[in-house]
Parts: C-alpha cells; structure tokens; sequence
C-alpha cells in the first residue's frame, strides 16, 4: 500500500503574545501537489500560522515541518524549499521584470531562465518594462514569478487577487491552476470564498486562533445544507461580475 507523506504538517502549534493567544493548538497537513486554503476573518490567527510555516516567525509551541525540514529547528532552511508571494510586494521601481528575477537568482544563487519564468505568467511582453510602470495585475504576476524562481515545493500566495478588476482576478485563476498542474503545492489565503471554492482542493477555516472546520469546500458546504440549512432568498443564478464578464470579455486587459 502506497504510504503519501505530507509536504506540510502541523501538530499543536501555538504563538502567544503577552496575554494574548493568536494560535492555539492548531493541527493540519497539507497533502503535495494539492491547493489548499486558509481561511477565517481579520485576527483569526491565519497570518501568524502561515509566517511561522514559512520560517518567518517562531512558535510558542508545537511542531511543524515544511518540504521535509522542521520550521521550528531549522527555519532558515525551509525557505530554501518554498516561494512566498506577498499581498503587497515593493519591489525596487527602477528594475525591469527580467532584471529582477535575475536579482532574485542571486539571492538563491541560482541560474534561471528569466524570458521562460515571464512567459509561465504571462508576462514575457513586459520583460523590459520596469515595476513602477506595471498595472496591479502585472505586478501579482511578477511577484509570482519572482517566488518562482528557487523552483519552490511550496508555493505561499497571500491574497493573490486583492485589488484586481475582473479580468485580472479570473487570470491569477488561470495561473494559480497551472502552477498546481506543475506538481507545486499552494497554500493559499484569501478573504474571497467564491475564490477559496473554486481554486482550493481543501480549506482550514480558522477563529480566534484555532481550526473550527477542514474539508473540502464541497464537503463543508454539504455539511451545512445537511444541519437543515436554506437560504432565505433563492440564489440568482448569476451575478454583477458574471453580467460584467459578458459584456466586456474575459481577455486580460493591459494598461
């Protein structure tokens, strides 16, 4: 029998602050290759959790591994295994797109190939345009790309979608799917659940510091409906963005 071990393991993991427990005893595994969602809303403990897994920050307690190595015992080494993309990434405005991956292989003292990352995420038209000109859009998938670029196991995207028109959104879909298609694990946290649902193989809900619900977004939705619950209003069968979608397409727009 084929034994899969995870590439993420979480077991009784806490950060205090003072008087104050941000996380408490929280316990997942995230299977490879899977897209898997943490969610919950603002002071849940979700960004504490995810800083703590990706070496940033050190627990209070419990244990948690990444890629194999132990984030509480050797932190900087797992970030040697994974990619982070921020919510907000400020990046030096006067480098070009390629400039910037190339910085980003010094840092991993790695040869990449720049064109090849830029044309993963649709970017390889802006490979000579600097930061500080890109639309928010191009500038998420720049951000992408450059987390890319150590060839990371476990791909950390943070609000991804934040701020994008439609279009953009729906894009950083069509990306986030691909990456997965790759073999890349992407642990991902979002406050869109329309979002959450369509990209995620499971989702972690977090509040007030613990996991309240894990399952499959169909498997938690089915768990509500199967407690008797209804909605008071029937559910349109469409919605402002799909309208906006219809009339001005699904193509990508570029400033």
């Amino acid at each position: 029998m084929l034994v899969v071990t995870p590439i993420i393991t979480v077991a009784d993991l806490t950060k205090r602050y003072g008087e104050i427990d941000a996380v408490r005893g929280v316990s997942f595994e995230v299977e490879e290759g899977e897209v898997f969602g943490l969610l919950g809303p603002n002071g849940a403990g979700k960004t504490t959790t995810v800083e703590i897994l990706e070496g940033l920050r050190a627990p209070t307690g419990g244990r948690a591994t990444v890629a194999g190595v132990d984030v509480v015992a050797h932190p900087q080494a797992v970030k040697a295994r994974i990619g982070v993309q921020l919510q907000a990434s400020a990046f030096p405005g006067h480098y070009q797109a390629r400039e910037l991956i190339d910085l980003f292989a010094l840092f991993y003292e790695r040869k990449v190939d720049a064109p090849a990352l830029l044309r993963a995420v649709g970017l390889e038209d802006r490979a000579g345009q600097r930061a500080e000109k890109m639309s928010g859009g191009q500038r998420q998938r720049l951000s992408i790309a450059v987390a890319m670029v150590n060839e990371p196991r476990v791909l950390f995207l943070d609000e991804p979608t934040t701020g994008l028109d439609p279009q953009a959104r729906r894009n950083l879909w069509d990306l986030i799917r691909d990456i997965r298609s790759r073999g890349t694990t992407v642990m991902l946290t979002t406050h869109y659940l329309d979002e959450a649902e369509l990209l995620c193989d499971r989702v972690a809900i977090m509040d007030g510091g613990r996991i309240i619900a894990l399952d499959s977004p169909k498997g938690l939705i089915e768990g509500l409906l199967a407690k008797g619950f209804t909605k008071p209003v029937l559910q349109q069968q469409a919605n402002l963005e799909d309208v906006f979608l219809n009339l001005t397409g699904h193509e990508l727009r570029e400033e």
